[in-house]
């Protein structure tokens, strides 16, 4: 069968340039309507944390969105196809506690440091600058890795559907992203990942009923368990129970879960855009927000990846398999290049399409995300802490706009290089790990533990840096003889660097704590407490707007501090539980046994495997596209009527909305806070 593009150049360049402005023209009228009718003025504070308002399933929706990276998709469904019904699991379960551990982390930054603007702020409010500039290295190392990876997995697709070149698609892709960045700000990614979030969920559904229900090779689980079952016979796997393409107990994929778990730990707790979203949750919705999206979205990369990558094994035996009668070169399959050819196979054209959006909202909500976490990083960790601590907020806002698009280019060429080196996605996966995991550690424990003394934060991220990379690089030359691509990126010396990665710090920071001459710090939590948010005065007063009625820049009336910090311990110890227990689940209950007993799915077991994989995705729609609607309903409803009025000229001149005690009034757009005589004039009473 002919392997060339499914698809012409011009889906690619339509796909990227088109749907790119789209969302640009839908965030600017998103901003200009939240202005008009909700009072949202687009200030320093707004822009990096939504006014720290957001409720837990908007938050839930967005850690899901953004966490569904590009190898979210395309990995997973490459470790099926490598390893079997394992690869998802692993896949799944291994990047999932993560955001569920996370939580605690959430809870303790809105308890610390209320008024933060990343957590690095943390981490100077703390240790100082010396190690402030440490974990800022860390940060943008976890940021350009992510970004990378994304880019070169997205252009990976987009060239192997419609042959549009790698260079092209990596350096037009971001005009989109940073355009409708640069106009909503942080809000501008939870709006877009909602939209991506429901866009995924549906093509999975696509995918999933397509495989299991109507494909007229595939067409039901029991078919697809049957040709596996044939595979296994005529070509066993190496290290898999059985030969079997349908067990847990897989060598190949139990390292993979290592690695993956280890290499992830870095990718979220060292995020500063995860820490973003926790910094904009309101504080009761912070834990909720976590566990909920990491609940939704470990069915994502499960089903996809049982649905996808066991379909590949299937298909490839049939011409209808784009690299017929030949299996899917190693190199495709490290780019990530199962997934949309078992889509062809599939749908032909109609998959190359759908997989196309597929990776394009992948792409496009994580993308947003790790903008506004570089660009915070520059702006309240370089430039205000360092440049011009007497920032305005108009200053803060301009610096957010060079740093995102200076960090848009950059990432543009590199990804471009990567891709010339011949640095894929998948080995940037795998990687990860042992190049930032190592500050995983003592980032946790400057918001968890008092004890941990300045040299042990400081010095323990680069002393595991150090042992990672050199235990790697050590491993790959005692196994191979060489240090090429192809032989560091291999399961085996990247385990090792991932896990002396992880574990270097447990040994190092009880060594640069307790003995002399180093002491524990005794930490008060004091300093992260005195963190003050930004005054944006000068933004209010160009646009006319009085500052104490824009969302996020006052404490409404009624909430005691004293019980919202109690609120707040609280949850902390249910998140402790918590996320214990679902971790707990995730990796030692739920896979163990199978993995331990060797056991071969039966057909029927199969078959229950990929109905609880559906009936799960049900549960993430649940959670990602109904609940935010729900808890927004009257909002949504409120701007959706005045919208309506001022269609039919009922608006009063232009005037807008404002609620004020509890009632809706009519302002002057964009005047002071209404007056007594003003809510007399409207016919609603005032508070005395």
């Amino acid at each position: 069968m002919d392997s060339g593009p499914v698809l012409n150049q011009g889906w690619g360049y339509g796909l990227i340039i088109g749907l790119g402005v789209l969302f640009a023209v839908f965030m600017i009228v998103i901003t200009w309507s939240l202005k008009r009718y909700n009072y949202e003025l687009q200030t320093s504070e707004m822009f990096s944390t939504a006014g720290r308002t957001l409720k837990s399933g908007l938050v839930a929706t967005s850690v899901t969105s953004t966490w569904t990276w590009a190898a979210t998709l395309l990995q997973s469904s490459a470790v099926a196809y490598k390893y079997g019904v394992s690869g998802p699991f692993w896949y799944a379960s291994g990047a999932t506690v993560q955001i569920i551990l996370f939580a605690t982390l959430a809870i303790e930054l809105k308890r610390r440091a209320p008024n933060a603007h990343t957590f690095l702020e943390v981490v100077k409010a703390r240790y100082g600058p010396t190690t402030h500039m440490v974990y800022i290295v860390f940060c943008c190392f976890c940021n350009i890795l992510v970004t990378a990876m994304l880019l070169t997995g997205g252009s990976a697709v987009i060239n192997n559907l419609t042959g549009a070149p790698v260079a092209a698609a990596v350096f037009l892709f971001p005009l989109g992203v940073v355009a409708y960045t640069l106009f909503g700000g942080i809000k501008a990614t939870f709006i877009t990942d909602y939209i991506n979030s429901m866009v995924i969920i549906l093509i999975i559904f696509l995918f999933s009923f397509t495989v299991y229900a109507t494909n007229d090779i595939l067409g039901s689980p029991g078919r697809v368990w049957e040709i596996l079952t044939k595979l296994a016979a005529e070509r066993p796997l190496d290290g898999n129970a059985g030969g079997s393409y349908l067990t847990m107990k897989s060598q190949g994929g139990a390292e993979f879960f290592i690695i993956n778990i280890v290499g992830n730990f870095g990718t979220v707790f060292l995020d500063n855009g995860y820490y973003n979203k926790a910094i904009s949750a309101s504080p009761v919705d912070a834990l909720p927000g976590y566990v909920m999206g990491g609940i939704a979205w470990f069915a994502i990369p499960w089903l996809t990846a049982t649905t996808m990558g066991l379909a590949g094994l299937a298909l490839e035996q049939y011409p209808v398999w784009p690299t017929y009668p030949n299996r899917l070169p190693k190199a495709d399959v490290d780019a990530g290049l199962v997934l949309p050819n078992a889509a062809v196979a599939l749908l032909g054209q109609g998959g190359g399409i759908a997989t196309l959006f597929l990776a394009f909202m992948a792409i496009m909500s994580t993308y947003s995300s790790e903008l506004i976490a570089v660009s915070s990083i520059v702006t309240y960790d370089i430039y205000k802490t360092y440049i011009n601590p007497n920032a305005t907020g108009k200053q803060l806002m301009r610096v957010n706009y060079i740093g995102m698009v200076c960090f848009a280019l950059f990432m543009a060429a590199f990804a471009t290089a990567l891709y010339y080196i011949g640095i894929s996605m998948g080995y940037l996966y795998v990687m990860m790990g042992v190049i930032i995991s190592s500050a995983v550690l003592p980032a946790t424990l400057t918001l968890l533990w008092a004890d941990q003394s300045w040299a042990a934060a400081t010095f323990a991220p680069i002393i595991g840096f150090i042992c990672s990379v050199t235990s790697w690089l050590v491993r790959t030359k005692i196994v191979y003889g060489e240090l090429t691509v192809e032989t560091t990126g291999s399961n085996d010396p990247m385990l090792v660097g991932n896990i002396v990665s992880l574990l270097s710090p447990v040994v190092v920071i009880p060594l640069l704590t307790y003995p002399p001459p180093f002491k524990p710090q005794k930490y008060d939590w004091q300093s992260m407490l005195n963190i003050r948010k930004v005054d944006d005065h000068d933004i209010a007063d160009e646009a006319h707007i009085d500052l104490e009625r824009v969302p996020g820049e006052h404490r409404p009336t009624g909430i005691d501090p004293e019980q919202e910090q109690v609120k707040l311990a609280k949850a902390a110890k249910i998140a402790r539980w918590l996320t214990v227990g679902l971790t707990l689940s995730l990796l030692v209950l739920w896979p163990m046994p199978m993995f331990g007993s060797g056991y071969i799915f039966s057909k029927g077991f199969f078959t229950g495997w990929v109905v609880v994989g559906i009936l799960w995705l049900f549960v993430s729609t649940g959670i990602c596209v109904f609940l935010p609607l729900f808890e927004s309903r009257s909002t949504i409803a409120r701007t959706t009527r005045m919208m309506f009025k001022d269609l039919l000229g009922l608006g009063k001149g232009g005037r807008k909305m404002e609620e004020t005690e509890g009632e809706v009034v009519e302002a002057a757009p964009g005047t002071e806070t209404p007056t007594k005589e003003k809510l007399a004039d409207v016919g609603v009473k005032s508070a005395d």
